[in-house]
């Protein structure tokens, strides 16, 4: 265990008005402007999540510096490119994706998009990735966590953080006023400013650190037109498919915060069973990281294989395919790589949606449950 301790002072002014404002307490002006915090942590012992907490003013920044150096905060983004290119070069390409899909910037425009253009949750994000790819960097230390952003897209970021770099087997603290993040983040220890406490969670047990407080989200039939939204967040193509088709959204509250769609590919003949194709599957990305992707995808289906209709769904993810191939209420149909001219800029059309060079998998929807 190492003491820290840090001394805050600013200069009194003896003006007038401020003299007579100290005065009408009969305050000390001198000694309510010196905060002092002294407190023990043990860094030396290995940790995924440690959280400094406290009340503007109470003294974590300066704390950080202190434990960690006067640069740990010298990570930031430059607002005028996009984060992708600022990952370091000796990243392949798919080590940046896994690196920014892993930290829940899923969206792939948001990564090749000037940084200043991403919400204040996406830059987050962003940072966290930088931070993490640093090599010269053992423990990642971001400041002002969740400072900025709804309470409810503060969970979901921090739950996504404490989830990567734990799956990475790297360190990471967050500097932050908020306590209720603390369920989300899981620290593995949590320096406490305002009461000058540390608090080692390392040898609790896991269920006196499980999280007690849940998110809901509901699924509703929406009107197409809530794709607007949507599309510049999807990767494929910014139009609905043609034909007839279903559409839902993923509500928090009043907020949608995502979309699916359903869309028929196949004329049906007499006798022959509607089939519905699964696409267009979009969780805004200030909630990315929690698998809302896949639970829209399987509640739906259960909704319209109900209807009467076969449900398919084909698609380029890993993530997803992972995620189905484990699951008995879908079943692998078929798996193919689309092989044609190359595009220019790309694999892709962004109009009309249609893809080469690019290996799919196929599954139907059966609704089987395990027994």
């Amino acid at each position: 265990m190492q003491t820290y301790h840090v001394r805050l002072e600013s200069p009194v002014s003896r003006s007038f008005r401020c003299q007579r404002a100290a005065d009408s307490l009969d305050i000390d002006a001198s000694k309510k402007s010196v905060h002092e915090l002294r407190v023990q942590a043990d860094l030396e012992t290995p940790f995924s999540v440690g959280l400094i907490v406290g009340s503007s003013g109470s003294g974590k920044t300066t704390l950080a510096h202190k434990m960690f150096g006067p640069t740990c905060f010298d990570v930031e983004p430059d607002p005028e490119r996009p984060i992708i290119e600022q990952l370091p070069e000796a990243l392949s390409y798919d080590e940046c994706a896994e690196l920014l899909s892993g930290i829940g910037l899923t969206s792939v425009p948001c990564w090749i998009r000037p940084v200043k253009t991403l919400s204040n949750g996406q830059r987050a994000r962003a940072t966290a990735a930088l931070a993490m790819s640093r090599p010269d960097r053992k423990i990642a230390v971001l400041d002002e966590w969740t400072s900025v952003v709804d309470r409810t897209v503060a969970k979901v970021m921090s739950h996504c953080v404490q989830k990567f770099f734990r799956r990475n087997q790297r360190s990471v603290v967050l500097v932050s006023c908020h306590y209720d993040v603390i369920e989300w983040l899981n620290p593995d220890w949590i320096i406490d400013c305002n009461r000058q406490e540390w608090i080692d969670r390392r040898l609790l047990r896991p269920e006196q650190r499980a999280r007690t407080e849940q998110l809901s989200f509901d699924v509703r039939e929406v009107d197409r037109s809530s794709w607007r939204y949507f599309s510049k967040y999807h990767y494929l193509s910014e139009l609905l498919p043609g034909g007839q088709i279903f559409t839902f959204g993923l509500f928090h509250g009043v907020d949608q915060i995502g979309f699916q769609c359903f869309a028929n590919y196949v004329p049906t003949r007499k006798g022959m069973t509607p089939i519905f194709h699964s696409n267009r599957t979009v969780i805004h990305p200030d909630y990315a990281g929690m698998g809302l992707g896949i639970r829209l995808i399987n509640e739906t289906s259960r909704v319209m294989k109900a209807r009467g209709y076969r449900v398919m769904a084909k698609f380029s993810s890993i993530p997803i395919y992972r995620s189905m191939i484990k699951n008995p209420e879908w079943k692998l149909a078929d798996v193919k790589r689309q092989i044609g001219k190359m595009n220019v800029g790309g694999n892709m059309l962004r109009r009309s949606g249609f893809r080469e060079n690019i290996r799919t998998f196929s599954f139907e929807f059966t609704g089987a449950r395990k027994t």
